[in-house]
């Protein structure tokens, strides 16, 4: 039985050094010469490590993710042993959250690989559902993040504080509606083949701190953190130092998983602190006041997101800079902040709506009218044109 358990552990620890490994080389090893390049180059007068000309593989952070779960579910005994290599690539690769997610565990879907059901119904509600995502991405998302487009094309310090604000405030929506349009239409996709989702968006943006954000927003890999990182370190259990350690180590991960670079570094870091001090402090303020709640996740949900947003550091001070007016700068256009909420204030207001539960409850009242039907009729076809004749404009999330 000992001998069983040190083998399972060895075959454990060299699944798990295959999987990071394969995801190291290919997200990450330009990210770390970079970084050797830095001391390498002022030791030897210049000369450094070239990079490598790598391809990011479509979604490996999230297939990566699915199949970690897998083997450590296994060794724990969570999840059986599927011997069927086809049903297992299946679960792995299944096309609608094979690019963007959401993350599926093994144990969620195991009996779905055996054993689905689908039919007329269901396909009608998948398709519904893949048309509200898909108007989310193509109606919101991709018209709201012109205002991003144009405000990096004007250049950060020839903006307005103003419009440094509500260029965040923007971004902040895109970035929401792309990846909650995305799961829906994947979640809708598998509907239509028997297949039922997790979902990953629970209204975020109605949140009254970042600790309750973070469990609505892409819940599937706040999951898989807690579930797979998180516990094992200890999570709470083990004191307020052992806690923020853990915090540390979990918000370093996440930071990293979104991108290699140090922008998704420090974003993680920034959460880290606020998520902890939060815990700590004051989350039982913010939970009792809905005033003050409000206010911090007004200020807190733009700013994370730009640093987010904006890859290099210098670029992100100067905007930071922009916002709080501290940064100089020549602004091109006195009146830039009118002109571009005249332009876009109507996406904001419907934004907003659909930020909370307002949309999602008329639509699971009305789902099975015709005037739903025709009103998601127009919405496709609308979202078809739109991409036919507009650029390409791919989801933000397949960077990662």
């Amino acid at each position: 039985m000992k001998r069983n358990k040190v083998y399972s552990r060895i075959w454990l620890i060299a699944a798990l050094l295959f999987n990071f490994g394969v995801l190291f080389f290919f997200k990450y090893i330009n990210f770390a010469i970079e970084n050797i390049n830095v001391p390498l180059k002022a030791i030897t007068h210049g000369t450094g490590i070239a990079s490598l000309e790598l391809g990011l593989p479509l979604g490996i952070s999230f297939y990566t993710f699915q199949a970690v779960a897998y083997v450590i579910d296994l060794y724990r005994g969570d999840c059986k042993e599927n011997p069927n290599l086809f049903r297992f690539a299946t679960y792995l690769v299944m096309f609608p959250k094979l690019v963007s997610g959401p993350i599926a565990v093994y144990g969620d879907m195991e009996d779905q690989l055996e054993e689905r059901r689908y039919g007329l119904f269901k396909f009608e509600k998948g398709l519904k559902l893949f048309v509200v995502g898909l108007g989310m991405k193509v109606l919101i998302a991709n018209r709201i993040g012109i205002l991003w487009n144009d405000i990096q094309t004007i250049g950060f310090e020839s903006i307005s504080t103003p419009l440094a604000w509500l260029g965040s405030f923007g971004y902040s929506l895109q970035l929401y509606f792309d990846f909650q349009g995305y799961s829906l239409m994947a979640i809708g996709i598998g509907r239509m083949l028997g297949f039922h989702l997790p979902e990953n968006f629970n209204h975020p943006y109605m949140s009254k701190s970042m600790t309750e954000f973070w469990r609505r927003w892409h819940m599937t890999l706040g999951a898989w953190f807690r579930n797979y990182v998180y516990i094992p370190l200890g999570g709470n259990r083990k004191g307020n130092r052992r806690l923020a350690i853990n915090m540390l180590v979990v918000w370093l991960l996440t930071g990293l998983w979104h991108g290699a670079s140090w922008n998704f570094v420090l974003w993680g870091l920034v959460l880290f602190l606020l998520i902890l001090l939060e815990k700590l402090y004051f989350k039982r303020i913010l939970d009792n006041s809905r005033i003050i709640a409000r206010i911090y996740m007004l200020l807190a949900i733009p700013l994370t997101w730009t640093l987010f947003a904006i890859s290099n550091l210098r670029d992100a001070g100067i905007y930071f800079g922009r916002m709080f007016g501290i940064v100089p700068g020549i602004n091109v256009n006195a009146g830039d902040f009118l002109k571009y909420l005249g332009q876009y204030k109507w996406l904001f207001l419907v934004g907003l709506f659909f930020c909370f539960p307002y949309g999602k409850r008329l639509f699971e009242k009305f789902q099975n009218s015709i005037f739903c039907t025709a009103f998601l009729f127009l919405v496709f076809w609308y979202s078809i044109y739109l991409l036919a004749n507009g650029v390409n404009n791919p989801f933000l999330y397949f960077q990662f």
